[in-house]
């Protein structure tokens, strides 16, 4: 039996559409929110598979959130074993951090659907399944490349949206999970502000995830599912 655990680091942003080929490649997935009074204690080198979800608090806020540090070390001792590990958002700018790269606040809010562009190595990874397809962006924080990474995409407004080292661990800047999911309209209802810092309006992008979120979630899981083969070959 494989083990993958989920990091939720707010209740509305869960794996979404990545479960079913994480749940097809054969892992038995439990999951822990940064709330539970057992989380401190953790080995985050335990689970055969570790996936970090998002959340609007920024990695440089530990004052505010002091399980952050405490998180960083721990996923610190994970990538030096290259145990498998994937980042999405928050997650990603978290494993840039204790990959020793800098986080911090972008100049813009980055909120809607639009497509990565691909760097050489990025078409030569499973990323090449969201090339030209519109994917949704949520977030106003960026980082540093890591030292010894693949930069894998970019967007318009964000040089570094996914990268990669070796086959083991993928950080994804991006949600190609959400697109099905109806925890995005409490985004929507959480955060109505990044929308319109970011130059849209709830209805647009609400028409926008309609139109473009079932094809993103139908990339994203090709994706990770050559991803999960790949850490098998």
């Amino acid at each position: 039996m494989k083990t993958g655990l989920i990091i939720r680091h707010v209740p509305y942003e869960g794996v979404a559409g990545y479960r079913e080929p994480i749940e097809r490649a054969g892992y038995v997935l439990d999951r822990i929110d940064i709330a539970d009074p057992s989380f401190p204690g953790l080995d985050l080198r335990e689970p055969d598979l570790l996936i970090m979800m998002g959340g609007p608090m920024g990695v440089y806020e530990q004052d505010e959130h002091p399980w952050i540090s405490c998180q960083l070390r721990r996923l610190a001792t994970r990538l030096e074993a290259d145990r498998p590990t994937l980042g999405v958002c928050f997650g990603a700018q978290m494993i840039a951090a204790a990959l020793g790269a800098n986080v911090f606040a972008g100049p813009h809010k980055e909120v809607g659907f639009h497509p990565i562009q691909l760097t050489q190595a990025g078409h030569a990874s499973p990323l090449h399944h969201i090339a030209d397809v519109p994917v949704l962006h949520w977030h106003g924080d960026t980082f540093t490349l890591p030292d010894s990474v693949e930069l894998l995409g970019s967007s318009h407004l964000y040089d570094h949206q996914a990268f990669r080292r070796g086959r083991n661990l993928l950080a994804l800047q991006f949600h190609a999970e959400m697109g099905e999911d109806p925890r995005f309209h409490e985004w929507i209802e959480q955060w109505p502000e990044s929308v319109i810092e970011a130059g849209g309006d709830e209805a647009s992008l609400r028409a926008a995830h309609d139109e473009h979120g079932p094809g993103a979630v139908a990339a994203g899981q090709r994706m990770v599912t050559q991803w999960l083969e790949e850490l098998a070959a």
